[in-house]
């Protein structure tokens, strides 16, 4: 079961290389909300742990390219099970002109080690959990057959 699995590029890398554009793409909190289908309390959450720091004018919450990747790169750290404080970590390390990319690599492989060791161990246990199951399923069946 041997499936290709699409290399995903690094959302703050993209984002650095679009910021040399002379108009920068910026958005507003219902935008990315509706783009990643999330809440807008969630974003705003995501600001009072210091994830995401949009800039404010007249009190509205502005977000640039590079706030946008992160968000996306805080969707992904939760898709595999990353605490807060672990994907705070993993975007401080990009640095501010991604000084910190091998780091982050680095960091991001270690961790992606240890989710997939963990749900392998989970894997194999339910497994072994199935194999009881059918096993029960089946002598019942029988039982019945036999009637």
């Amino acid at each position: 079961m041997s499936e290709k699995i699409e290399e995903l590029p690094n959302p703050l890398e993209e984002a650095d290389r679009e910021n040399g554009r002379t108009e920068q793409e910026l958005f507003g909190i219902g935008d990315l909300a509706e783009e990643f289908d999330i809440s807008t309390r969630s974003i705003r959450f995501y600001e009072s742990k210091g994830l995401i720091s949009p800039q404010r004018v007249n009190g509205v919450r502005i977000y640039n390219r590079k706030d946008r990747a992160r968000l996306a790169l805080i969707l992904r750290g939760k898709a595999i099970g990353s605490s807060l404080s672990e994907i705070k970590h993993f975007l401080d390390l990009y640095g501010q002109h991604g000084e910190g990319h091998r780091q982050q690599l680095e960091y991001l492989a270690t961790r992606t080690g240890e989710v997939l060791k963990e749900l392998n161990a989970r894997k194999d246990a339910l497994e072994v959990t199935i194999a009881e199951i059918q096993s029960i399923h089946n002598e019942c069946m029988t039982k019945l057959s036999e009637g």
